[in-house]
């Protein structure tokens, strides 16, 4: 019988007790290679939590084995497989199917019986009160750590946890240049950027040393962070809450919003900002990135709106050149103007849809009717069959044979069913394409930014700008024909005679 050897650890603290991946793999071997009944398919490894679904090696697993790449897994122990009740739940179902026929336990034995079935789900479900309460307990934990004065996980740079006493005290090392640090930023007198090169070029700081971190010298954003940290001022922020700690502070709580006004945080004076109403949805022709906007004022005072790339490409800089705002927006309403349905059209469009409409709603209520008889029709047939079995006219093969084809029939029945609805709806997303075409070029002359962008992004998509011209390509059902004289054709009109400049048409469905 086929296998798969499936190992996993948690880094959280729910694994601290468990062997590692390795160990684990080394134990499944040993006791498990000797075996002739036993063929190794495949062998998972997975660093992942098992609190919650969403493990995308163990998922990869139970796929292969849905497809009949294995007929069983082998693991230390059952909690290694699920500790949600949904992984669980998919390991039981596959057992029952049939398509998953044997577990294999370091720790324990399974057999794949009603009795071995309801064990593993009493295990299953123990390991998810074992997390479950644990992350209470945790919590709890945390709590009562944070109303003493002390922070529940690591501390910032400048800290270090006191195993012994489980406090935490101050870094001989790092305490003094972040205490140096917080001084000169207080003053305001340097930029954050000034700070950063005097930390790392004049100051030589390199964050300590750990297993897989530290080292290096502080990012701009990590400064951001430490500089927007309440437990420098003798604070611990914890789920928006503030509790006070009993670490030694390195600044005082009035220099620490002293130094949020500088940095423009919470209560300093914010830098206007401005919104353009097509940024975001143009990229640029020449080069790919986006187009972004600004303000320029000429020598006379007069204000302006450009769109231009943002030019962040490395290497050559984008010469495309820049394009004003009622230029871009004037290409936006001539295309929307080839959309334009006039009232007349729309006036005739509605009623000949809503005569076309009742006519397919008398049609549809006569499939509908048809359709249900034939289903009542089919579970009478099915009841028949197993009458006939029970009077033993017909043996369980041909119960079975015959029962799955008019199955096969009633789905195809009840699926022609639902779908009626939507068949006699057809009219209403006509009637808003329709709508939408005989107003979008008012809506968008008259309405805000908002609409604006709003009108934009249906019409078209894959916006792009070069040589001054603004490319969109037209999104369904607005994409026009090349040989179509209108967005008419797009709504199944045409015009029955052409010299009436539209007066007239006939719908087309």
């Amino acid at each position: 019988m086929r296998y798969f050897i499936y190992c996993r650890k948690s880094t959280e603290s729910e694994d601290r007790q468990v062997l590692s991946i390795d160990s684990q793999l080394k134990e499944l071997q040993s006791k498990f290679s000797s075996d002739p009944s036993v063929e190794v398919a495949d062998i998972y490894r997975e660093a992942f939590s098992a609190k919650a679904p969403g493990r995308p090696i163990f998922d990869e697993m139970i796929r292969r084995i849905e497809q009949g790449q294995a007929d069983g897994i082998i693991a230390w122990h059952p909690d290694r497989l699920a500790r949600n009740s949904v992984d669980g739940g998919r390991i039981i179902h596959l057992l029952d199917r049939n398509r998953l026929k044997d577990l294999k336990f370091a720790t324990s034995s399974f057999e794949n019986n009603p009795q071995g079935k309801f064990m593993l789900q009493i295990i299953f479900g123990y390991s998810k009160y074992y997390v479950d309460s644990l992350s209470e307990n945790v919590k709890r934990g945390m709590r009562a750590k944070l109303e003493r004065g002390w922070k529940p996980n690591k501390p910032p740079t400048g800290y270090k946890n006191e195993q012994e006493l489980q406090t935490i005290v101050s870094d001989a090392e790092t305490f003094p240049i972040m205490k140096k640090l917080f001084e000169r930023a207080v003053t305001g007198s340097y930029t954050i950027a000034e700070l950063e090169r005097m930390l790392r070029m004049q100051w030589g700081f390199r964050t300590p040393k750990r297993k897989r971190t530290g080292g290096r010298p502080l990012s701009l954003a990590s400064l951001y962070r430490i500089f927007s940290n309440p437990f420098y001022a003798g604070y611990i922020r914890w789920n928006g809450q503030l509790y006070p700690g009993k670490h030694e502070p390195m600044i005082t709580w009035k220099e620490f919003e002293r130094l949020q006004a500088v940095l423009g945080r919470p209560g300093a004076e914010k830098p206007q900002k401005h919104r353009f109403a097509y940024t975001g949805l143009i990229r640029c022709g020449t080069c790919g990135l986006m187009v972004t906007a600004e303000h320029k004022t000429n020598r006379f005072g007069s204000k302006y709106v450009y769109y231009h790339c943002t030019r962040r490409n490395i290497g050559t800089r984008c010469k495309e050149r820049s394009i004003e705002v009622r230029e871009l927006e004037r290409q936006i309403a001539e295309r929307l103007h080839d959309i334009y349905v006039p009232p007349k059209v729309v006036e005739c469009a509605i009623r000949t849809i809503e005569k076309r409409s009742l006519t397919v709603e008398e049609s549809v209520e006569f499939q509908r009717a048809s359709l249900e008889k034939a289903i009542r029709g089919c579970d009478e047939k099915l009841k028949t069959l197993i009458d006939l079995r029970l009077r033993g006219l017909i043996d369980d093969q041909d119960l079975v044979s015959r029962r799955e084809e008019m199955q096969k029939e009633k789905i195809a029945l009840t699926e022609e069913h639902s779908g009626l609805d939507r068949q006699a709806r057809w009219f209403e997303p006509v009637m808003a394409v329709v709508s939408f075409g005989s107003r979008a070029a008012a809506w968008f002359m008259a309405g805000d930014d908002a609409l604006r962008k709003m009108i934009l992004k249906t019409i078209g998509s894959n916006l792009t700008l070069r040589d001054g011209k603004l490319n969109i390509e037209a999104a369904f059902p607005y994409s026009l024909q090349p040989d179509s004289a209108s967005f008419l054709s797009l709504c199944g009109y045409r015009e029955s005679n052409p010299g009436l400049n539209l007066g007239k048409v006939a719908f087309c469905h």
